[in-house]
């Protein structure tokens, strides 16, 4: 996954330009909203451990993900968080929490039917009766064909990058290009492909492995207009 994405070599700079995404606080508004008294929380796919971290000072935290170099990143810069390496198709912690989170696009990488449902199914392993599943992921592919440009801030300074998305509707397969140049002068290019699930897919998906779907939402809490929704779903096994 390195070879394909920026932001896994370094991920510092993954830090740096998602630093203010929103995304845990959505999370934990819609947590609030459908599991109040919610105590214990695992994240799937939590890379650097940015959104875990702020998750952290409302629950009991645990944080997965497939990448051992994203986890180092994580234990070094976050020393006080629970952070595993595992694969979100197969692992299991052997607990069930009130709250099941995957952020940050994660379950977009996973790209046939077969691993979908094997990482529902691992959503279902560690959820407790009546408790939260929040999944955020594209349900709506980027068709835009002209490349955008734009700066961000890094540790080292100011980089430029250049984006360009492709859409395979046959595969449900949204590629992102992405050209950047870094402040070092360094050059780099990543190729990111998103599998983009729609919202009666996720819903199917859901309900197959136990679970009950209570809202789904984009960033701005209310209805669904973006790329990006959270779905959030109740487990009644």
């Amino acid at each position: 996954m390195e070879d394909t994405n920026v932001f896994y070599r370094l991920p510092a700079l993954y830090d740096a330009v998602q630093s203010d995404s929103g995304s845990a606080e959505t999370c934990q508004a819609l947590i609030e909203r459908h599991r109040p008294d919610a105590r214990t929380l695992v994240d799937f796919g939590c890379g650097t451990g940015r959104d875990a971290e702020i998750l952290a000072k409302h629950y009991e935290c645990t944080g997965v993900d497939i990448q051992p170099g994203m986890v180092e990143y994580a234990r070094r810069a976050r020393p006080g968080l629970d952070v595993r390496i595992g694969d979100m198709r197969t692992v299991r912690l052997w607990t069930r929490m009130d709250a099941v989170t995957c952020l940050g696009n994660s379950l977009a990488y996973v790209h046939d039917n077969h691993s979908i449902r094997r990482v529902f199914s691992t959503f279902a392993a560690h959820a407790r009766a009546g408790g939260i599943l929040v999944v955020c992921s594209p349900v709506w592919p980027i068709t835009q064909t002209e490349p955008t440009q734009s700066t961000v801030e890094t540790p080292e300074g100011l980089a430029s990058v250049t984006i360009r998305y492709e859409w395979d509707l046959r595969t449900q397969i949204n590629t992102m290009h992405r050209q950047w140049v870094l402040a070092s002068g360094e050059e780099a290019r990543d190729v990111i492909q998103r599998r983009v699930l729609f919202p009666r897919e996720l819903e199917q998906y859901a309900t197959a492995a136990g679970f009950e779907i209570a809202d789904m939402v984009d960033a701005s809490g209310s209805g669904l207009t973006g790329h990006a929704a959270y779905t959030v779903a109740r487990y009644t096994r």
